[in-house]
């Protein structure tokens, strides 16, 4: 009976679906002068009706049975170029459909089709969630029925209870700080992230940790997700021994990145078994993988990471409500970066190019994708998630961390944690979500406004070379950019990766390889080999190291000294011997807080550190420092709330330290969340013997050896599509 009355109800909704597009249709074809239901010669009222819903049907029919075809076609195409394709598939879908009705009543000019497609995919898209969702009943059945399936795949429909699952979602760049004051009350307005409020010491706890020195996703992630960030300096960084430059955010580098924590701590990553990798720069060793960096330079079928794009875009009411939501952020942050020059706010840098189609790719359709891969995650069942929502980190580097523009994507975010919570509540096993960051952001003027030189000006003038009129514009971290690059399937840049120039030429054989990274500058001499020491430095560039320490913008130098190793340098003569602990006049790192000196002296023992490593001064009053890249919201280095994200943990699980320790870096973090997973008796990385010469890595720290798994564990099953849902996350 049950059964009947479901089908019962599903047949209603198609029904009122499909009244709802015939009067769509019908009052389109009344506004729009090349929009036509009826014959030259006029029909009458009936005959135009029947034809709008003949069009009707045959549209949605198309949408149903060919989109997911052509979007499979697809596949292989740059799937951001798919998303701006959308309102032009959709129109050719849309003539299709006139040209099935009889007798030739219904004709659009293309451009007019388009239009129409569009305005009927959101009316029925619109219809269809709304009776989905008010009729609680088969929505329930139909989320029981998703869980039934993959249980019988898994040969878990034996009736016994499934340990909870995880979902890990970071906000990228969301400093404690931030997040602490986005979930509180604003005098009679209520918190920014109010979903996140609720849960604020009720059922979750918040918790700050404090990153490494290179605070940045590249070094965080990978020892969240892989075990290991050693010998990983900074953001982008100059090796010697193959003389390439590595950007963490390339699919290149990102995947020999993994390869390399691989080797070190012996196993693939914490989502291992049974799990998903949702918008990360590395895949954590999961199976099933979406918007993942690191095998995003793979081409073909097997690049299992597009299917995501494939798995969101199938749904063509998905696919026209991203592309709508992707043009009405491009207007917004055209419409804010416009206001602030008006206001001549400062700091400001310079938003206009491409920016404006990455940020809407970063908070729109990377965000769409990567909530709807989680929610079928969910809804399917799976063990472990880790996905990453990137746009508040994106909007933040050229607004700044507490603009009004990042207090909008805080909402936002808000909206897309609350759609994944209410998926878990049908879920077919219990959930435990933990939120977390992998760096926070510190606002600054960047550091050629506030001195009127890059910091590759001043190497270049402290090693008598000549300077640039006219400095070249530097690139940004930006995490999302590269995401967008891969999604385009654009091509590396040119220069990137590649051995710098050090032979013989107008500018001499030792000009130096200067690298940003945030506020972390690294400065290399590609035609030393190994890595140059203070003595050499000052044998050939005299002036080099006193012109940067004592520069009012730089903080402190790192650099290896033959007699003492690895040396801290400030300003007016200052020192640290980070071996002996020795200090001359005052500490340079004393002004950065705790744990500055072990930061530092973990970095200084990388085979990959830079001959010189440059960290911008900091203001330890306003939290200011100074970006050596475009940016006015920075990470990468020492200074601020940069070094300080955050974890927000259900209280059911273990604490992630003991009382009055400090959480500090990634790989302990990693740690951490392997204790969680044990506890949750999920899946668990099984105990292998690290390579020859591999560091510790994730060695350290609960959750390590050899662990006992359920039956069944160790299948991976596609994700089920998530039904639709009530669109919250605009």
């Amino acid at each position: 009976m049950a059964r009947w009355k479901s089908v019962g109800a599903a047949l209603l909704r198609v029904i009122a679906v499909w009244a709802v597009s015939t009067l769509t249709m019908l009052a389109l074809a009344g506004i729009l002068p090349d929009f036509r239901l009826q014959s030259p010669d006029g029909d009458t009222a009936t005959r135009v009706a029947v034809t709008a819903a003949s069009g009707a049907g045959a549209f949605g029919l198309l949408s149903a049975l060919v989109w997911p075809l052509v979007v499979r076609a697809l596949l292989l195409v740059p799937a951001f170029v798919l998303g701006l394709l959308v309102f032009a598939l959709n129109g050719s879908l849309l003539l299709l459909a006139l040209n099935l009705i009889p007798d030739g009543r219904g004709e659009a000019e293309p451009e007019t089709a388009v239009v129409v497609a569009a305005v009927m995919s959101a009316a029925s898209s619109a219809t269809s969630t709304f009776l989905t969702v008010r009729d609680d009943e088969a929505y329930h059945r139909r989320l029981v029925r998703l869980a039934d399936r993959r249980r019988r795949r898994l040969g878990g429909g034996d009736g016994r209870p499934q340990p909870p699952g995880t979902v890990f979602l970071q906000l990228d760049g969301v400093g404690h700080d931030v997040l602490r004051d986005a979930v509180r009350p604003r005098g009679n307005r209520p918190p920014l992230m109010s979903t996140l409020a609720d849960w604020v010491d009720t059922t979750h706890t918040l918790t700050p940790w404090r990153t490494d020195w290179s605070s940045q996703t590249g070094a965080s992630q990978l020892g969240i997700l892989h075990g290991s960030n050693e010998d990983v300096p900074a953001f982008r960084w100059y090796e010697k021994d193959t003389g390439r430059v590595m950007v963490s955010n390339r699919p290149t580098s990102a995947a020999e990145l993994q390869r390399r924590a691989a080797a070190r701590t012996g196993h693939e990553g914490l989502l291992t078994i049974d799990g998903a990798s949702r918008g990360n720069l590395f895949t954590g060793g999961a199976e099933e993988l979406a918007l993942v960096l690191s095998v995003a330079a793979r081409r073909g079928r097997h690049n299992r990471s597009r299917s995501g794009y494939f798995a969101y875009f199938r749904d063509p009411a998905n696919a026209t409500r991203t592309a709508g939501s992707f043009l009405a952020e491009v207007l917004r942050e055209l419409g804010q970066s416009t206001r602030a020059r008006l206001r001549r706010e400062t700091p400001r840098v310079g938003r206009g190019g491409l920016y404006p189609f990455i940020r809407a790719f970063a908070t729109v359709v990377e965000r769409d994708v990567v909530v709807a891969a989680v929610m079928g995650d969910v809804l399917s069942g799976r063990t472990a998630i880790y996905a990453d929502l990137v746009a508040y980190d994106e909007v933040a580097h050229h607004s700044g961390p507490r603009s009004r523009d990042t207090h909008q994507v805080l909402r936002r975010l808000d909206r897309c944690v609350a759609l994944i919570a209410r998926a878990v509540e049908h879920a077919p096993r219990d959930y435990r979500i933990v939120l977390l960051s992998d760096h926070g952001q510190s606002p600054g003027a960047t550091f050629a406004d506030a001195y009127g030189l890059t910091l590759e000006d001043l190497v270049r003038a402290g090693c008598g070379l000549p300077v640039p009129r006219r400095a070249e514009r530097t690139p940004t971290g930006a995490e999302a950019r590269e995401t967008a690059r891969a999604a385009l399937r654009r091509p590396e840049r040119a220069g990137e990766g590649k051995r710098p120039r050090v032979s013989p030429g107008p500018l001499g054989p030792s000009d130096p390889v200067v690298l940003a990274s945030g506020n972390l500058g690294l400065v290399s001499f590609p035609d030393v080999p190994g890595r140059m020491s203070r003595e050499e430095i000052d044998r050939r560039h005299p002036g080099l190291l006193r012109a940067l320490a004592d520069h009012p913008g730089v903080g402190f130098l790192l650099v290896r000294s033959e007699r003492h190793g690895a040396v801290v340098l400030g300003a007016d003569g200052a020192e640290h011997h980070l071996d002996t602990g020795r200090v001359v006049g005052r500490s340079p790192l004393e002004v950065f807080g705790a744990g500055a000196v072990a930061a530092v002296r973990r970095t200084a023992r990388f085979p990959n550190a830079a001959d010189i490593m440059v960290n911008s001064a900091y203001d330890p009053v306003t939290g200011e420092v100074h970006a050596f890249e475009g940016q006015i919201g920075s990470h990468g280095g020492l200074g601020g709330a940069q070094s300080h994200p955050f974890l927000l943990w259900p209280i059911e699980l273990s604490p992630p330290t003991r009382p009055g320790e400090e959480l500090v870096g990634a790989e302990r973090v990693h740690a951490v969340l392997r204790r969680w997973l044990r506890e949750a008796d999920g899946p668990q990385i099984p105990r292998q013997a690290p390579a020859a010469g591999a560091g510790a890595g994730a060695g350290a720290g609960p959750g390590t050896g050899e662990e006992s798994r359920r039956p069944g564990s160790l299948a991976a099953a596609s994700p089920v599509a998530p039904p639709p849902l009530p669109d919250k996350t605009r």
